[in-house]
């Protein structure tokens, strides 16, 4: 039994269908109510009713999209939100792929044969809305109190999406896969190419925008052998690294813990989607080019694991996985410069001009220092037991530069602009760019910072080159 709480106005449609019908909350707003979440969606399977039945009952109630009377399932938006009413229904493989499905509703289903279909025990728990009644008839209460993920039934197989839905949720709820599920996992390795590319995204968003340890979705990628297919990933595992600067093992092992350091910093955990995305994926990336780079060579004495340059090697390696798993050209644009970049904290013996600091704000366009500096800090804490002070304060301080020059979360526009040297009396025309990237470049170099300043520039390079009218 568990307390619900509901919005009113899907209250009043359920205290409707249960005339006709036995309405069941199921899914996932049921594992998030017995884990203490809030529920930001809610599914409705109805037995025992027909469904055109259903689909008269819920007309009045709001706009309804009929997904397909094949698959039982009636969309209804109130207000903002859409609901997804659906009858029991069984599946049978019918071709390859996640759609390769033939979907039969049938309203007199048990809720064990109803809950069969779902992917995990924890997914097949549905309940009563009125009295708080729970239906488990897989077991799905005892894997959430063992933080289990355990597949329904031997129909898992069918779908090679359960793997990557099982990746993801180990990741968002910091559960382990069930053995007997990974041994299906990985006589499933061969399916992934059946997915659309479209689906491999979804949940490699859900991995890096609603993680809260990464590294227990990494982990279901290897021991289900489903790792292959993320080749960047895997070439990390067996990277050796320097035991003194890297107790923590290889570079796969390095980089679960800083996924794992990287979400329990605030300036994640605050941060929107679009940031959390970046950040993720920054950080899963940035060390993507140490496979390539990575030999020993003597150091301080002795022979030393190196990767030299592993950072300009993970750019091109960043963008192909992104680009294979179907992630946005915005967030590749974002991700590559953070990889890129990831160790500019380490040159210039730890000073650095304002000059410096604006063109790497220029170079990390559209992240940003401050995202850089996350993206060090995390990869700093990845090293336990190690714990480095020193690089911390580094950081800290590249930020509170960053900050002072008003560069902490925008790259520097030009000042001195086309209309600029029009009113200097130059002629329109591609001979005005040079001038304008020369502005620029001075700019960057703290030549000016004002458009006053830049009027006073523009003259002085004028005469200089001759370019002012007789």
């Amino acid at each position: 039994m568990i307390t619900i709480n509901l919005p009113d106005d899907l209250r009043s449609v359920l205290d409707a269908v249960r005339r006709v019908g036995r309405p069941r909350l199921a899914g996932g707003c049921v594992r998030d109510w017995l884990m203490e979440r809030n529920p930001k969606d809610f599914d409705i399977e109805v037995q025992g009713v027909g469904f055109e039945e259903l689909r008269a009952v819920l007309a009045p109630f709001g706009a309804t999209d009929v997904v397909g009377q094949s698959f039982g399932v009636i969309k209804l938006r109130l207000g903002t939100v859409e609901y997804d009413f659906s009858l029991p229904r069984r599946e049978s493989k019918t071709g390859s792929g996640h759609r390769g499905f033939a979907v039969a509703p049938d309203p007199d289903l048990s809720d064990a044969d109803a809950a069969a279909r779902r992917d995990f025990t924890i997914n097949a728990i549905s309940c009563d809305p009125f009295t708080g009644e729970l239906f488990d008839p897989h077991g799905g209460q005892r894997d959430l109190a063992a933080r289990v993920l355990r597949h329904t039934s031997p129909a898992f197989v069918e779908d090679p999406l359960r793997v990557l839905r099982a990746f993801q949720f180990a990741a968002r709820f910091d559960f382990a896969l069930a053995p007997e599920t990974a041994a299906l996992c990985r006589s499933m390795a061969g399916t992934y190419a059946e997915l659309p590319v479209e689906r491999i995204w979804a949940e490699w968003d859900k991995w890096a925008t609603q993680s809260v340890k990464p590294s227990r979705g990494l982990a279901v990628l290897e021991e289900t052998g489903w790792l292959v297919h993320f080749p960047e990933l895997a070439a990390l595992r067996g990277t050796p690294q320097d035991p003194e600067w890297h107790p923590e093992g290889d570079a796969f092992t390095h980089t679960a813990h800083c996924c794992d350091a990287l979400v329990n910093l605030p300036a994640w955990r605050d941060a929107d989607a679009a940031h959390r995305r970046a950040l993720l994926f920054a950080v899963l990336a940035h060390d993507f080019g140490k496979p390539s780079t990575t030999h020993q060579a003597e150091k301080h004495g002795r022979l030393r694991w190196v990767s030299p340059g592993h950072e300009s090697a993970g750019g091109p390696l960043t963008e192909t996985f992104l680009n294979r798993i179907g992630a946005p050209k915005p967030l590749v644009d974002a991700v590559r410069p953070l990889v890129v970049l990831h160790m500019v904290h380490h040159s210039g013996n730890g000073e650095f001009s304002d000059s410096m600091f604006r063109r790497l704000a220029r170079k990390l366009h559209p992240a940003t220092i401050d995202d850089l500096c996350t993206v060090m800090m995390a990869d700093s804490l990845g090293r336990p037991p190690l714990h480095s002070p020193d690089t911390h304060a580094l950081i800290e301080k590249l930020r509170a530069r960053s900050h002072a020059l008003d560069l902490q979360t925008s790259a520097p526009r030009p000042i001195l602009l086309g209309r600029h040297l029009l009113a200097a009396g130059l002629p329109a025309g591609p001979a005005l760019r040079p001038i304008l990237d020369a502005a620029f470049e001075s700019q960057l170099d703290g030549a000016f910072q004002d458009e006053v300043t830049a009027l006073i520039w523009l003259r002085n390079y004028l005469r200089a080159h001759n370019l002012t009218k007789p």
